[in-house]
């Protein structure tokens, strides 16, 4: 059977799993994104520039348009956006939604959604994470990081019920190489990567370092162990029981840095490096906002919220002299 998909964010994650089902399903695969620079750029070249780990750069023909141009009709819009800009996305492509259609999200953080249901019904939402590491070089050049097929994600419909259409994307997603697992626990799936995020990608940013860079630290299973507790301590306050143990995520994060991906920046430092805001608060702020909510402080998470944006501040600070 033939799914139609639409990618909503033609960034580094959106291109990629938009390039491989189109490329390895047969599956029609659009485009929408809202930042001009993308749209233009893939446009004018009529694809997008492909590469793996820097190497075997070429052009792959993508459709792509505003949402106010578009005319498709997909079975399942696959949405990439930054966690800032998702509402005002949404509002653009809410036109385009219809009660047939269903939406997945392996967006970093949290927060999504709650956005994405405003829009659809449960049954029709499902979840992911997704470890699998892409770099956007810029507007249509995207560089899949890691060999071929080797990528995890793991994936929930939001009743925790896996009906045929999620049965359906598990299947394509499976055969374009994402490595999806489905999972029947929604929160624990979600905030498994939030919390892994929580380590890696905040604690890279801070001192502009890759993955490898940070594990070869002889203190960095603390530092992650520290966090990590915090974080299931605060997820076990709030009945959320996620899909990996404390050692199992402490693991995760030494296997990803040390043997998966240890020359990757991760996406937060790759939005800090280019002056955009950091998702970090709807990473590492996300856990303290459920810790505060069921009377357990996140004293950890909420001092690197703070050391994040005051390094933002001083990034902007020092460019306008």
């Amino acid at each position: 059977m033939m799914t139609k998909y639409t990618v909503i964010g033609a960034g580094a994650m959106g291109l990629r799993y938009g390039v491989l089902i189109q490329e390895r399903t047969g599956n029609p695969v659009d485009f929408i994104d809202t930042w001009e620079p993308s749209v233009n750029t893939i446009q004018e070249q009529k694809g997008t520039w492909v590469s793996r780990d820097h190497k075997d750069k070429h052009m792959v023909p993508i459709n792509i348009s505003f949402p106010e141009d578009y005319t498709g009709d997909p079975d399942v819009w696959i949405i990439f956006v930054k966690q800032m800009q998702l509402a005002e996305v949404l509002k653009r492509c809410a036109p385009l939604f219809k009660a047939h259609q269903y939406a997945f999200s392996a967006m970093n953080g949290m927060g999504h959604i709650d956005k994405i249901s405003e829009y659809f019904p449960d049954d029709h939402i499902v979840g992911g994470t997704a470890m699998i590491a892409t770099v956007l070089n810029g507007p249509g050049d995207v560089d899949f990081m890691g060999a071929p097929r080797t990528g995890v994600m793991h994936m929930c419909n939001k009743t925790e019920k896996t009906d045929a259409m999620t049965q359906q994307m598990f299947d394509d997603f499976k055969a374009a190489g994402l490595g999806p697992i489905l999972t029947e626990n929604f929160m624990g799936t979600l905030m498994s990567k939030v919390v892994f995020n929580a380590v890696v990608n905040t604690l890279c940013t801070m001192f502009e370092i890759t993955m490898g860079q940070f594990i070869e630290y002889p203190g960095a299973k603390d530092m992650a162990e520290q966090l990590m507790n915090e974080s299931f301590d605060a997820c076990e306050r709030a009945g959320i029981h996620l899909v990996e143990t404390r050692q199992e995520e402490v693991e995760s994060v030494d296997y990803v840095s040390r043997v998966a991906n240890p020359y990757h920046y991760p996406s937060m430092y790759q939005d800090f490096s280019k002056g955009r805001n950091t998702e970090v608060d709807y990473i590492n702020g996300y856990i303290a906002k459920i810790g505060r909510e069921h009377d357990y402080i996140c004293r950890t998470h909420e001092f690197l919220v703070h050391e994040v944006h005051m390094a933002e501040m001083m990034r902007k600070y020092k460019q306008s002299k």
